[in-house]
């Protein structure tokens, strides 16, 4: 079998063993070859934040949606933008919420695939690196390192997708500065060595934008600081994050467009008439995002499954 071009980076965390690199290429290599009737895209995933809250506030409701969701809609992977365990993360890989809030709310069997989460700033109440030793004891929580990156082809000769995870946490901590500029010198690297990439997504808790409670935040001020410069030099295609109990779209000047997918549980306001928000929604649910090698499709799916927007982004 043709090996699957691969590539996770990871800070303070090994690199994948050769076992679990083929493991990866032997489902996308057989993904690959399954083929949803008038689907034109490659690639497809779930995004979702915020829901950890042992099933309440929705969250219960939503995950069976997801589940529903993706039965009849391809998924390779979800990504989770932060906030996995409320009120204050988790305090070892056999804390009892890992069950409570995950393992047994996301039981659908289409929901048996890859997560690949972010850190949230409920996730560091306890030990957020208990969310990366969890690694090594679930199949499907694929989270190396506080701050890693991988990147997937989108099929035969159609290029690949990179995706670049943060722990943005850092970056609105004035205590963690050297912390920051050592993860976004690792990012400009991988953006460099991944130049080639049809499309470059960022994901991390916190928002660079947002038309939510936090519109004027200082955090949101850090985050555009750290990050617009860095997107814009390297055409970063989507920043997506959470923090924001919502489901938004927003188009920024720059190059880059920012979804907040934080609507798993527990929600916040949002306010219209904002001139960069395309999109906003107080209601859970969850974003799914559908990939080829020249458009992106993003979905905006209420806890009943209804859809709520869309949009094309176009290469």
């Amino acid at each position: 079998m043709k090996r699957r071009d691969f590539v996770r980076t990871a800070i303070g965390a090994p690199l994948l063993t050769q076992l679990d690199n083929h493991l990866f290429v032997n489902y996308y290599e057989q993904e690959e070859d399954f083929q949803v009737a008038d689907d034109p895209f490659l690639l497809h995933f779930m995004a979702i934040g915020d829901w950890g809250r042992n099933g309440e506030f929705l969250q219960q409701e939503t995950a069976a949606t997801m589940g529903k969701w993706a039965s009849k809609n391809r998924t390779q992977f979800v990504i989770s933008t932060g906030d996995n365990f409320y009120p204050l993360g988790v305090v070892s890989e056999q804390d009892p919420l890992w069950h409570f809030s995950f393992e047994n709310i996301y039981t659908a069997y289409a929901l048996q695939c890859d997560w690949y989460p972010v850190l949230g700033n409920h996730d560091y109440g306890a030990d957020p690196d208990a969310q990366v030793r969890y690694s090594k004891i679930s199949r499907r929580w694929k989270m190396p390192a506080r701050y890693y990156s991988k990147e997937v082809r989108l099929g035969r000769d159609k290029g690949n997708a990179l995706f670049i995870m943060l722990d943005t946490n850092a970056m609105v901590d004035d205590s963690r500065v050297e912390e920051t500029k050592q993860q976004l010198e690792w990012m400009e690297q991988v953006l460099q060595n991944g130049r080639d990439a049809r499309w470059k997504i960022v994901t991390g808790h916190h928002p660079a934008y947002t038309v939510g409670p936090r519109i004027e935040h200082r955090q949101v001020f850090e985050m555009r600081k750290w990050l617009t410069d860095v997107f814009q030099k390297h055409k970063v295609d989507v920043y997506l994050s959470g923090h924001e109990h919502s489901l938004q779209h927003l188009k920024p000047e720059g190059f880059t467009h920012q979804f907040v997918s934080g609507a798993g549980s527990q929600l916040t306001a949002v306010r219209e008439g904002i001139e960069y928000s395309r999109f906003q929604a107080s209601v859970n649910g969850f974003m799914y995002v559908s990939l080829n090698e020249t458009k992106l499709n993003m979905k905006a799916i209420d806890y009943q499954g209804n859809l709520l927007y869309q949009t094309d982004i176009t290469k």
